[in-house]
């Protein structure tokens, strides 16, 4: 089934929301107040993985708002996009690589996106020229690898997929094309029941190695239905990674996010980061976990793992980068630029000492 087809059965209707979930008149009027704001777009598959018995339900907090979204405290865009972008739509931060917005829709909104400033709501930042983007690439010799985001990638239409196929793979300095989506995870039936799609993946994966990087946050969401749609990437060629983001009241919890892990490595998706989640507006005062408790969490679901399930990195990603969070020394932390912005700051080391409730840092020397 084709995207737009399938997007026509999500759910976005208030009303049908508040029937289907039971919800209290109080909880209708704060989920009103932020749709003013921030849409509200779920899949039917993704809403059946809520237990709607428990207010707490991980998959719940990650697709129905919260009154906690109503706290605007953060900023909008807490990594420099707009610094970064070299053409409308495409982002050059870092030398190997670059970054195409190429819509502004998903298959769902996250209650924690971290590009709440355009997601549903803006196409100002969407990319239009892509055959500037191209010829930019080619005089950029030392790009090696685009990565093909939004919004949710594969929301756009297989005919603007195979479009932007067609265009990055014929591109001699191009290693690989990475597409970042969701849809693995919240619609896999976009991938299982369009064969159109998985004929042109497999196409192009003929002539440059395609990377799916997706984001599944809780086990729960590695269903029977994910794991088919990841089966038929990978028959095809496709190379699947997972980026969680660590959230809490979804996954701050050692066993929960091991368990994820093993879940993950089971299915042959290799975990690629934990991310820490970022000060957005709606997003920082109900999601963030600090520092040094997520460090904690995330060295106890390492425990779980064998060597398969170790090999991500727990980064944050801020203006000048995306700098991992390698450990602890006496009252201390350890941070490692992994990817930066200036020459000055490659694989540079420091520590900070770190109050208990830090879940940023906006000043880094």
């Amino acid at each position: 089934m084709s995207c737009p087809a399938i997007l026509e059965k999500n759910i976005n209707r208030l009303n049908d929301l508040f029937v289907l979930l039971d919800l209290s008149p109080s909880e209708q009027k704060n989920i009103m107040e932020i749709a003013e704001k921030f849409p509200i777009s779920i899949p039917a598959y993704y809403l059946s993985l809520i237990n709607k018995e428990d207010k707490n339900d991980p998959i719940r907090k990650m697709a129905i708002p919260s009154e906690f979204e109503k706290d605007l405290e953060g900023t909008f865009d807490t990594s420099g996009e707009g610094d970064n972008t070299v053409i409308t739509g495409m982002q050059h931060k870092y030398n190997e690589t670059v970054m195409i917005l190429s819509t502004n829709q998903c298959a769902m909104y996250c209650r924690h996106c971290f590009r709440k400033r355009l997601v549903g709501l803006s196409d100002e930042e969407i990319a239009k020229y892509f055959e500037e983007m191209a010829q930019y690439i080619k005089e950029h010799k030392e790009i090696s690898n685009v990565l093909i985001s939004g919004g949710d990638s594969l929301v756009n239409s297989n005919t603007k997929i195979e479009y932007l196929l067609k265009l990055f793979t014929s591109i001699d300095n191009l290693d690989f094309i990475r597409f970042g989506t969701r849809i693995p995870v919240v619609m896999p039936q976009r991938i299982s029941e369009d064969l159109q799609l998985l004929e042109i993946l497999k196409k192009y994966s003929k002539k440059k190695q395609i990377y799916i990087v997706t984001q599944f946050n809780h086990p729960n969401e590695v269903t029977e239905e994910s794991k088919k749609a990841i089966k038929m990437l990978q028959k095809i060629g496709i190379v699947v990674k997972n980026q969680t983001v660590l959230l809490k009241g979804v996954n701050d919890d050692s066993h929960v996010l091991g368990s994820l892990l093993k879940k993950l490595t089971s299915i042959g998706v290799v975990p690629y980061y934990i991310f820490q989640c970022r000060p957005v507006k709606g997003v920082k005062g109900q999601f963030q976990v600090p520092f040094e408790r997520g460090y904690e969490i995330i060295e106890g679901a390492k425990a779980m793992q064998n060597g398969q399930g170790k090999c991500f990195k727990y980064c944050f990603s801020c203006e000048s980068g995306k700098i991992e969070v390698v450990g602890k020394l006496g009252d201390e932390m350890i941070f490692k630029f992994h990817e930066a912005k200036y020459e000055k700051d490659y694989s540079r080391i420091f520590t900070k000492k770190l109050e208990k409730d830090t879940c940023w840092l906006y000043d880094i020397d």
